[in-house]
């Protein structure tokens, strides 16, 4: 009796010990892991993992390269897994890779770029926000705080989510917008920013498409410059959020992109599970992130979850 008891409990805490969730689900993105941005998206990846028990893999190409990707893509799929989260920065690029992932019965989640091509590509939803009207809202603002010759910092050309905000950044601020191409270098950014206020007095503003590469160093260059330029940025890092705070920045704009590896993986581990999944896009953001809310989610930055 003794022994069949133990061998009850052995079992009750096997099950308690065991995952949620035994599915396999990989993570093909754009964005480095070790990039401020994206590294919060991967916090949110793994809390899913914790989370659901899920067998978890983020991948990503060694620099913005969309012939890698593809092909990490094209290794996924050969791993059959239970799930995979793509981002789309190129769907011209990246959508044979990803069709192949739909036609071999894997199921597919978009994140963060591509909100526009992923239900025509075959992915079951997409989590993020729509880059054309963030850039809109982030312009309306800045329009409004009084800005009218305006410079769009854009450090990751080709990535076509970058490239609608710039243009939704120009529709919603209706004066005179100029995209700044640089790398993902913060020295470039700050000496081309920099440069660009030295040529052109008339700039008053500048909207930044990450706040760590680009943000930062965009403050940066208007200080340096001794200029009175509004200075806002897409996302999200500790030190822009404090340039918010000091009254150096105008806002950040939040996407909430540690959602987007979170809901993106505990999706799919539910799928796998018990066949469940929303019946539409889920928007991350955007969320306008000023001074009187700045300080409330430094601390999280810091941390990797905002």
């Amino acid at each position: 009796m003794n022994k069949l008891l133990a061998t009850v409990a052995t079992a009750a805490t096997l099950a308690v010990a065991a995952p949620a969730f035994a599915s396999d689900i990989l993570v093909v993105a754009h964005g480095q892991a070790n990039d401020p941005f994206w590294s919060v998206v991967k916090n949110g990846v793994e809390k899913a993992a914790a989370d659901t028990g899920a067998n978890v893999e983020y991948r990503s190409p060694e620099t913005f390269d969309m012939v890698a990707m593809s092909q990490l893509i094209d290794a996924a799929v050969n791993q059959e897994p239970d799930g995979l989260v793509v981002s789309i920065p190129d769907a011209d690029a990246l959508s044979p890779a990803i069709e192949r992932a739909v036609a071999a019965g894997i199921p597919v989640i978009s994140i963060n770029a591509g909100a526009d091509v992923s239900k025509s590509l075959g992915a079951l939803l997409h989590v993020g926000q729509d880059e054309f009207t963030a850039g809109q809202i982030a312009g309306a603002k800045l329009a409004q705080m009084g800005g009218v010759n305006g410079l769009c910092v854009n450090q990751e050309v080709g990535n076509v989510s970058l490239d609608q905000r710039c243009a939704g950044f120009e529709d919603g601020f209706g004066g005179t917008v100029t995209v700044l191409p640089t790398t993902n270098d913060p020295a470039e950014i700050e000496s081309k920013v920099r440069a660009a206020l030295d040529s052109d007095e008339s700039i008053d503003t500048v909207l930044a498409l990450g706040a760590s590469t680009a943000g930062e160093p965009s403050v940066a260059a208007v200080k340096a410059s001794g200029r009175d330029v509004m200075v806002a940025s897409f996302d999200l890092s500790a030190p822009f959020l404090q340039s918010v705070v000091d009254g150096d920045a105008a806002f950040a704009i939040d996407q909430q992109q540690f959602l987007q590896g979170y809901l993106a993986v505990n999706f799919l581990a539910l799928n796998a599970e018990y066949g469940l999944m929303p019946g539409g896009n889920v928007p991350s953001g955007p969320n306008l992130i000023t001074s009187d809310k700045a300080a409330q989610v430094i601390d999280l930055s810091a941390q990797g979850i905002r």
